[in-house]
């Protein structure tokens, strides 16, 4: 369930800012001044940079555009990265970009960041344009927080006078002993993960992933487009335990039992297995099951990318850098953006860690405006999750459902998936927490985040007695 998924990795705000010595960083405090240098012009002469962000991800397309939105980029700003590419909106990776090669797959240029949003298309020409500097596949490997510099990969280093730290996170992988680095197996972060699992899908007879997530379901999706035998191994009893409850996922998991998709629930992996050829063949369960595969795809979590920057302070409970409401961390001019960043969550009153899009871009946007202005309004975060699959040329039923706020409290499923379906989670109290819903329209979904946000008091046996799904959104509108 979310809540899960958020409580299981949060904790009280007020202990964690002790811990780190952030209890003193409220809102109307003041800023933490920038550190600035006499920087070069936009063609960097020289090593010193007033701001470098360190990552390329979602977070740093969309920080980069706030800069540039501030008259702050030309001349200023250095982007450190480990792709070969300039930002991209990651979420197209296990949708779009998966599709069958003759049903319009997703390619860059056309999902640079910051198009998810319906910004510009920010390639690496945008990039020289505004002036930012971006280093391509040198990630950083040192820093020294007094000296101010980030050491990488070629050896280049690069003083800073603010740094933002926008890592992302690693996939999590199987450990070498068992098979986990066979050719044929596969882990999805990046354009490069991307291709190398395109090459193996169109030799491919047997699919297993490894995962019932957001991975696991996406990847399913895409390939019963290729027509490929596939089967979902996961440990759980039913798919998105994190945010589904067994009623929506029952749901799901018909619909892809319908397209061909085997689903092998409550298994844990004992090893994979390599065939004569040395490339995976078959995936061993704890139980001895035995699932052929040539091509098996990992989708079990993801870890915060926090190396090498450790020493500014982590969080125990959630994992990730520690930061405050305005992304500032424990050490004065270092900032921590998106999947990396552990940030006080003030709707719910809980810290907790967001490997999301909608975060990345919105934390990226708050940072930035905090570091450029007199902007000290603490972030408030709406949890959102979403997906949108089976969207290929030919697919017969398309499905894209979004859910916001906290799935804690008794939930109302109203609808029979045909397609619309709606659930409604509810506390104690009669507050509506969270909602969920499938096959929505535009006012529909825009409706979401107005309930989550709100918490309204909800006649709940007037919502079970709704009939439809647009009735019962309309009574809890009404709530509102």
């Amino acid at each position: 369930m979310a809540s899960a998924y958020l409580r299981r990795m949060a904790s009280s705000i007020s202990s964690s800012y002790c811990q780190f010595g952030l209890k003193n960083r409220v809102v109307g405090a003041p800023r933490v001044p920038r550190r600035s240098f006499v920087v070069s012009a936009s063609n960097f002469a020289n090593e010193n940079r007033e701001f470098v962000i360190v990552g390329g991800g979602n977070a740093a397309g969309y920080a980069a555009r706030t800069f540039v939105e501030h008259g702050m980029a030309d001349g200023r700003l250095c982007i450190v990265s480990k792709e070969a590419f300039a930002p991209y909106e990651r979420p197209a990776l296990t949708k779009g970009y998966l599709f069958p090669l003759d049903k319009k797959p997703a390619r860059l240029p056309g999902f640079h960041t910051c198009v998810g949003a319906g910004g510009d298309r920010q390639d690496s020409e945008w990039y020289q344009k505004h002036g930012i500097e971006v280093l391509y596949k040198d990630p950083v490997v040192s820093f020294d927080s007094n000296a101010q510099t980030v050491v990488t990969s070629s050896g280049k280093t690069i003083k800073y006078g603010s740094l933002i730290i926008s890592t992302g996170a690693v996939s999590s992988r199987f450990p070498e002993k068992i098979g986990g680095n066979l050719p044929g197996v596969h882990y999805i972060r990046d354009v490069a993960d991307a291709d190398y699992l395109i090459s193996s899908l169109q030799n491919a007879k047997k699919v297993a992933i490894i995962g019932g997530g957001y991975i696991g379901m996406e990847v399913a999706a895409a390939t019963t487009g290729w027509n490929l035998d596939t089967t979902i191994i996961f440990p759980e009893d039913h798919i998105m335990s994190r945010l589904f409850t067994p009623s929506i996922a029952r749901k799901y998991e018909e619909l892809y039992q319908s397209k061909g998709v085997k689903m092998m629930k409550g298994s844990l992996i004992e090893k994979l297995e390599a065939g004569t050829d040395g490339r995976v063949a078959r995936v061993i369960l704890k139980n001895g099951t035995v699932v052929e595969a040539d091509t098996v795809v990992v989708g079990i979590g993801a870890k915060p990318a926090v190396s090498p920057f450790e020493a500014v302070g982590l969080n125990s409970s959630v994992g990730g850098i520690q930061v405050d409401s305005l992304f500032r961390t424990n050490v004065p001019g270092i900032f921590a953006i998106g999947d990396v960043a552990a940030f006080p969550l003030k709707i719910y009153n809980r810290m907790t860690r967001v490997e999301h899009v909608d975060h990345a871009r919105k934390s990226a946007q708050h940072c930035v405006k905090t570091l450029l202005t007199a902007h000290t309004e603490p972030y408030d975060y709406l949890p959102y999750f979403y997906s949108r699959v089976f969207e290929y040329e030919g697919s017969t039923r398309k499905v894209w459902w979004q859910f916001y706020g906290d799935n804690v409290g008794e939930t109302v499923e109203i609808g029979n998936f045909d397609p619309k379906i709606a659930t409604f989670w509810i506390d104690s109290d009669s507050r509506l927490k969270g909602v969920f819903l499938e096959s929505g329209t535009s006012e529909e979904f825009s409706l979401l985040p107005q309930l989550a946000r709100s918490q309204p008091i909800v006649d709940k046996a007037k919502l079970k007695s709704a009939s439809t799904v647009e009735d019962a959104l309309e009574i809890a509108r009404s709530s509102l």
